[in-house]
């Protein structure tokens, strides 16, 4: 859900846009070959879309994001369903917002794995940590 929270930094309160209360936004982990299903309910004051940074939309174009070129804003109060399948990618990708100034607030973490049973082209770390860097 995208919705506005008053959140506190830099001792300065602030209304700011996110996804699910959460700032960033949540991190998906899916596998290469996985169908995504995401339902995205535009509880905020803005129109929005959402962009899979990095992710091939081999036949859902309409699944990419960026607002008025390949999808019509999500208007607040409405919702839409982005479904598309990860062909060929795997790593760490991220999804934000594409729509003005809500990029700053509406983004997260798409961690792609490879498909159960295969591996990794290289040796497996040995630790894995998450960085998330705004603008």
């Amino acid at each position: 859900m995208v919705q506005a929270k008053t959140v506190q930094r830099l001792c300065k309160t602030r209304n700011i846009i996110t996804v699910n209360g959460q700032f960033s936004g949540p991190t998906l982990n899916v596998r290469n070959g996985d169908t995504l299903v995401i339902k995205v309910q535009n509880n905020a004051r803005y129109n929005i879309t959402i962009h899979w940074h990095g992710v091939r939309q081999m036949r859902t174009p309409w699944a990419d994001g960026p607002e008025f070129v390949t999808q019509c804003p999500i208007q607040p109060g409405a919702t839409y369903t982005y479904r598309y399948k990860i062909e060929d990618r795997e790593g760490t990708l991220w999804w934000h917002a594409h729509s003005r100034w809500l990029r700053a607030t509406v983004y997260g973490a798409l961690i792609i794995r490879p498909k159960l049973g295969s591996s990794y082209p290289f040796q497996q770390p040995k630790i894995e940590f998450l960085v998330v860097l705004g603008e």
